[in-house]
């Protein structure tokens, strides 16, 4: 890990310089001042997408889902979960993909749930189907 790390506030979108040795100890913004971590996943949509994706230098798991899919509704606890466990050493953010439909057909989203890991902009690897809580963090240790 570097010195300090680029983490993009999940309230105001400001980009914060965090020192890796703070990380665990509940950053806050230094914009808005509320914490850069919140215990729950993000709410991505088109306008906030690309900022978090290029700009965290923390890997970033993201859940394409929509409210209708029943294995999406199943997995939606174990991916709460899996924030708990995760972060800081990742965020975790989900995208609907009904009302975002536009990085659904960006990032070829064929079924749902689908998980797409990514770090620094790219995209490390991706799994469809539901996962259980242990299964979410072992797959994101595997390919982080």
């Amino acid at each position: 890990m570097t010195d300090s790390l680029h983490l993009v506030c999940p309230n105001c979108q400001a980009v914060n310089r965090v020192p890796s040795m703070r990380l665990a100890q509940h950053p806050n913004c230094g914009k808005c001042h509320q914490p850069i971590f919140n215990g729950k996943p993000l709410e991505l949509t088109a306008a906030t997408f690309q900022s978090h994706i290029l700009n965290n230098d923390i890997p970033i798991l993201l859940d394409f889902w929509a409210p209708w899919c029943g294995p999406c509704k199943m997995m939606a606890p174990a991916f709460v979960q899996a924030v708990v466990i995760l972060e800081p050493r990742v965020r975790l953010a989900k995208v609907d993909t009904d009302s975002e439909q536009g990085l659904g057909n960006q990032y070829v989203i064929r079924s749902i749930p689908t998980l797409v890991l990514f770090k620094g902009g790219k995209e490390l690897a991706r799994q469809s189907g539901a996962m259980g809580v242990q299964d979410i963090v072992k797959w994101v240790n595997i390919h982080k």
